[in-house]
């Protein structure tokens, strides 16, 4: 504890910087002035972004880039009101974000203030935690309990508002000092449960691993790598569980993921539910094992042969200390011949020169131009999820999708999060022309801000992931058509970066060259075919 002198805004700060706290995402709003003056007496980065949503979509990439808790100011009622999409975004991935609102006085609460809302009841359902500090004196407490929720197991977003009156008046307060890490950590799991789990592997011959985004937040990345390692499993990257294994390890499978969860006698899910991107955990006639960030999230749908709950990276540690090495070589062969084959067709579509362009050719090319701790980032539909079958991940964090929520619009946030907290890496930005509606404002913040991020558009110019089904179910769409060709690089270059129109295949790996080589925020945007359908079992379930 520390006894501060100050305004509720800059006691706020104070108990950021204790949480290791420099960056605040925000869009300006009177609101938010006593805590914008905390900050800058605290020494904390204020990023001003053109939309709330963008703002709290920033703060949830920070927390994503740097596994540290990100933070964003939202100003009283329509700045609130604007993130909550964002908010719900953060508690499906987990992601351990605060968002500090600003709210109508108090002194005048229930009068007709400018934007006076009760925020609370509205963020509520999407966010951990959500409160509003009573008093000057009270605001180290509601922030700090805030920050400690968000950053416990299992994460997720948490929200505390501020009246202006309480956030200008003057208090001398303790303010709660740094946490230890222990106190932030989930128990470690039962270990007659892991012995089960142990078990369950050295009897299977065909055992599967599928790690998930809570490995990620838990560090789980060595411990994982140790249990695969002895137990001889193939493991799969789901979410943020991408890279925690490299690409190029022995026991890292990507393509052959279909193939795996449909002749596995054991699929083991670690860090992540079991949710429509696995199938709801329907893996055949495999026995299922969920291993869980903490008490509750394991899967009740499913019939599970066992179950762990407790930090992930313990779990794992655990694991490789009791688990017997497998003899699984000839499924580990057998995989490995699969993703070879899966491999070698996507090499073919990558360097197709097919025209109109397919979206294949365009990672063709960005692939080769990407350093390892490169971070990708996909904000679309049909487009983004070629990234996510063709973009190999050698790091942890390093490749960001919309998750569960499939919010669009997420991309410009977590581009700008990418490149203020990692300024000299690659930060490649892939969107679909109908993703990039969602956040266009949001360019001037990636020149304001010069971030150095790639932004490569595939321009198709239809809703691809809403046209084609609709056209297999209906035989007709509607609501599905965008302009053709639309000029999002010039809005760019207006803007005050660079940006290229790509329309033939040989066009592409020049123009990412250049991207790449300037200073600040690029676009290169790639007329794509618009018959070009990612190939997929389902869209909604």
């Amino acid at each position: 504890m520390a006894e501060i002198l100050g305004s509720g805004g800059r006691l706020a700060a104070e108990v950021l910087r204790g949480h290791d706290v420099d960056t605040l995402f925000t869009l300006s709003g009177g609101h938010l002035f006593p805590l914008f003056d905390g900050c800058v007496q605290a020494g904390i980065r204020l990023v001003d972004t053109r939309h709330e949503q963008t703002a709290v979509f920033a703060a949830e990439g920070w927390a994503k880039v740097t596994r540290r808790v990100g933070v964003c100011g939202l100003t009283a009622g329509p700045g609130v009101t604007n993130g909550v999409s964002a908010l719900t975004s953060a508690l499906m991935t987990g992601s351990p974000v605060l968002a500090i609102g600003g709210r109508a006085p108090a002194a005048r609460w229930g009068v007709g203030s400018l934007q006076e809302l009760d925020h609370v009841p509205i963020v509520a359902p999407v966010v951990k935690r959500a409160s509003t500090a009573a008093s000057t004196a009270g605001v180290p407490g509601e922030v700090d309990s805030a920050l400690r929720a968000a950053r416990t197991p299992h994460r997720g977003p948490t929200f505390v508002d501020v009246a202006l009156d309480v956030f200008v008046e003057g208090a001398m307060v303790d303010v709660p000092g740094a946490p230890i890490p222990e106190e932030l950590c989930a128990a470690a799991p039962d270990p007659g449960a892991i012995r089960a789990v142990a078990r369950l592997v050295s009897a299977s011959e065909r055992p599967v691993l599928v790690c998930g985004g809570d490995a990620y937040w838990d560090h789980a990345e060595e411990a994982l790598r140790a249990f695969a390692e002895v137990a001889r499993v193939p493991v799969f990257g789901n979410g943020m569980g991408r890279g925690l294994l490299p690409a190029d390890h022995e026991l890292a499978f990507g393509r052959a993921r279909g193939a795996a969860l449909k002749q596995a006698d054991l699929v083991v899910v670690a860090g992540t539910p079991l949710d429509f991107r696995l199938g709801f955990g329907a893996f055949g006639d495999a026995q299922v094992v969920h291993c869980c960030d903490a008490p509750g999230r394991a899967a009740r749908h499913v019939e599970l042969a066992a179950s762990t709950e407790g930090d992930l990276r313990a779990t794992f540690s655990m694991l490789a200390d009791v688990a017997g090495g497998g003899a699984h070589e000839d499924w580990i062969g057998h995989l490995r011949d699969e993703e070879r084959a899966r491999r070698a067709a996507d090499a073919q579509l990558m360097a197709a020169d097919t025209e109109p362009i397919k979206p294949q050719r365009v990672y063709g090319e960005l692939r080769s131009r990407l350093a390892r701790d490169a971070i990708v980032i996909g904000d679309g539909g049909d487009f983004v999820s070629y990234a996510g079958q063709l973009v190999d991940s050698y790091e942890p964090g390093t490749f960001l999708d919309p998750g569960p929520f499939g919010c669009l619009g997420m991309g410009p946030g977590y581009a700008l999060a990418a490149t203020v907290a990692h300024p000299d890496r690659q930060v490649a930005l892939m969107l679909g022309d109908g993703a990039i509606g969602f956040a266009l404002g949001d360019l001037d913040t990636l020149v304001r801000f010069g971030a150095n991020v790639v932004m490569v558009v595939g321009n198709n110019g239809i809703w691809g992931l809403e046209k084609h089904p609709m056209e297999q179910w209906f035989g007709y769409s509607v609501a599905a058509e965008l302009r053709p060709g639309t000029r999002y690089d010039l809005v760019l270059e207006a803007l005050g970066g660079h940006g290229e129109l790509v329309t033939k295949p040989a066009e592409l790996g020049p123009a990412l060259d250049r991207a790449f080589a300037t200073g600040g925020p690029s676009l290169v945007n790639v007329c794509t075919d618009p018959a070009d359908a990612y190939p997929r079992s389902s869209n909604l379930a």
